[in-house]
């Protein structure tokens, strides 16, 4: 009987090499600059129904497979042995804070803490059900930067990344986190039917 062992990897909240988060910061820098708030939505929801439509094609089973994969870029080395459930249920909890950042950033209010990449990891016991979480996670967070008159608000809060944003900068940041994650869901699909093979 073969015995798979868990991969070693870096840990939770390591971050990104320093050429590749120097690189990520201009081009986050850029995208805030040329954005607004419609094209940060349309981005953000772009992504959301690339990401259902792919997590459609796994059947509960499927879907709670961890998948060893390449870094993808902008990823911490520490996700890359993820399934799609582990995958969706991470997306849920970080819209979760961009959420109430946007809300809290919105009233004028920075929030309480630090934002944690370390803090944001999924339950390796993820399953099927998370899928509908996610989506509510999804029509929360656009609802709630809907209904802010100004996202270029004067608070602001800490990203360890990409330093202080306000509403408009958590909103662009939501986007761009879900387009890694849909290329992270593609390549635990691709490495699922590798398997299957």
């Amino acid at each position: 009987m073969e015995i798979e062992l868990e991969p070693t990897l870096a840990p939770p909240g390591a971050g990104l090499p320093k050429v590749e988060l120097l690189i990520a910061r201009m081009l986050f820098a850029l995208r805030r600059r040329k954005g607004n708030r419609e094209s940060f939505d349309a981005h953000f929801q772009r992504e959301r129904e690339l990401i259902h439509k792919l997590a459609a094609r796994c059947d509960a089973e499927s879907g709670a497979q961890r998948v060893l994969i390449p870094r993808v870029r902008g990823m911490e080395d520490s996700s890359r042995n993820w399934s799609v459930w582990m995958t969706l249920d991470h997306l849920r909890i970080v819209n979760g804070g961009i959420t109430r950042t946007i809300a809290s950033l919105g009233k004028g209010v920075t929030p309480p803490g630090k934002a944690s990449t370390a803090a944001v990891k999924p339950s390796s016991s993820a399953s099927a059900s998370v899928a509908g979480v996610h989506e509510k996670s999804c029509d929360t967070l656009l609802e709630t930067a809907a209904a802010i008159p100004e996202l270029k608000t004067a608070a602001k809060y800490q990203h360890p990344w990409f330093g202080p944003l306000n509403a408009e900068g958590w909103l662009a940041l939501a986007g761009g986190h879900m387009e890694i994650h849909r290329v992270q869901i593609e390549r635990i699909l691709e490495g699922l039917h590798t398997r299957a093979s």
